[in-house]
């Protein structure tokens, strides 16, 4: 059977995200995350230059509900000079330590992270460009960012060619690559997580699902895994809104490549060739990962 510790004494447990993104003075953006669970809440903002440093210039957390060590917000307000890169989680968690409410303040600052990737400083006559098509919007996407190419299918080779083969839909807007001064809420973002024990006819089966709806995406995944087995027997997405359709499309189905596969802790590593790379989706990559933590955890 398989044992999933936020379920313990309760059949159904949820978390919720809200994000956004403002403009700051200069070239820095500031990122709010509030991120809820059950017994707790906290609220991080992180004022940060975009890409390529992604440096953090001043962070704050601020504990909303339930327990949180005045260590961890501490910790996380002494990430100012940190760049959201590769080890960056690995450094939060040093910076939060193990007290109470560390763990959810480490992932609030990944969905920073993860802000910090879609709203960029470019000049402003550069950023009208998005307005000549989604082939334009891609350029930009790919120069605005450095980490993007080759990140997920998209912004590989392969996607990029299918501009020329059939036809696209971007959901960019000039604001996403060049904020006006002062402009509020200029990308918003919520996501639900939700672990939840379910009966069917074939017997008791763990279903996991998350949703992320933003101003250019739109996720809803669902798994279910046979609690008596460990394998997932339903791996579902969909998407009603992608950053380019008719490209994004393209990988989504690779999702159903995880049914048979076994709920254990190596799974989060086969789904980097599974789901993710120049081949697969970032965003379904990372919104399986992040429910096969949850689960384990």
């Amino acid at each position: 059977m398989i044992a999933v510790p936020r379920l313990i004494g309760r059949e159904r447990w949820e978390r919720v995200m809200d994000g956004w993104i403002d403009d700051a003075p200069g070239q820095a953006l500031r990122h709010t995350v509030r991120l809820r669970e059950p017994d707790r809440e906290v609220e991080v903002t992180a004022t940060a230059l975009p890409s390529p440093d992604y440096r953090i210039l001043a962070a704050a957390c601020h504990p909303l509900a339930g327990e949180v060590d005045a260590a961890v917000t501490k910790g996380f307000a002494d990430l100012a000079g940190a760049a959201m890169v590769a080890g960056f989680t690995r450094r939060v968690a040093e910076a939060t330590g193990r007290g109470a409410g560390s763990a959810l303040v480490v992932d609030a600052a990944v969905e920073i992270a993860r802000l910090s990737r879609q709203v960029a400083k470019l000049p402003r006559e550069r950023a009208e460009r998005a307005l000549a098509g989604p082939e334009a919007c891609w350029e930009l996407d790919t120069t605005g960012w450095v980490d993007l190419p080759d990140s997920c299918f998209t912004y590989s080779a392969a996607g990029r060619a299918l501009f020329a083969t059939r036809t696209v839909a971007a959901s960019m807007h000039p604001d996403f690559y060049s904020p006006r001064p002062g402009q509020e809420r200029i990308f918003v973002r919520r996501k639900v997580a939700r672990l939840e024990r379910v009966r069917a006819a074939e017997g008791e089966r763990l279903r996991l699902f998350q949703s992320m709806h933003d101003n250019v995406h739109g996720f809803d995944v669902t798994y279910e895994v046979d609690t008596a087995t460990g394998r997932i027997v339903r791996a579902d997405s969909m998407t009603p809104r992608l950053p380019y359709a008719g490209i994004c499309s393209e990988p989504q189905g690779r999702i159903a490549s995880l049914v048979g596969e076994r709920l254990d802790g190596g799974l989060r590593t086969r789904i980097q060739t599974l789901l993710g790379g120049a081949t697969g989706c970032a965003q379904l990559y990372d919104l399986t990962a992040d429910l096969l933590k949850l689960a384990s955890g």
